[in-house]
């Protein structure tokens, strides 16, 4: 799976806003600093957020944004979602929309699979647990095998 750089972006954005403080709003401008984000894009990626209630914005000399929800109840698969749409899905389709004939027959499971494994990670993992620094078991007992860590 291909992280993108909008995902990254906005992962990261809703950390700052989880580990800030709640009573005060944080401004685009705090984040994108902080954590190094073209501020143009992070806009951008707000606007995406609001939309999905993951954020809220106030307007203002004060104004700024805070989180829609608590950050223990916001996955990096809801984020994913309102940046970019569904988590996996193959040339736009969702997986068990597809058919495949003769020998590809079988690729449909290989995508359906495929996708219930990022959705056993990224639907685990809250913002509260990054931020946190302590990933749930099941996703950190993934990383137990060094073979599966190396790159192929």
């Amino acid at each position: 799976m291909r992280i993108s750089a909008k995902v990254d972006y906005a992962v990261r954005a809703m950390c700052e806003l989880a580990a800030h403080d709640p009573a005060t709003p944080l401004k685009a401008e705090q984040m994108a600093g902080a954590q190094e984000i073209p501020l143009s894009f992070l806009e951008n990626i707000l606007v995406d957020l609001k939309r999905a209630e993951i954020v809220r914005s106030q307007r203002g000399n004060v104004g700024g944004y805070r989180l829609g929800r608590p950050a223990d109840q916001v996955s990096i698969a809801d984020i994913i979602r309102a940046v970019e749409g569904p988590l996996a899905d193959v040339r736009g389709i969702r997986p068990e929309a597809l058919r495949f004939e003769g020998p590809a027959r079988a690729l449909r499971e290989v995508w359906l699979a495929n996708r219930v494994g990022v959705r056993r990670v990224l639907e685990h993992v809250t913002i509260a647990d990054v931020v946190a620094d302590e990933l749930p078991p099941e996703v950190s007992g993934l990383l137990d095998d060094p073979e599966a860590l190396v790159a192929h």
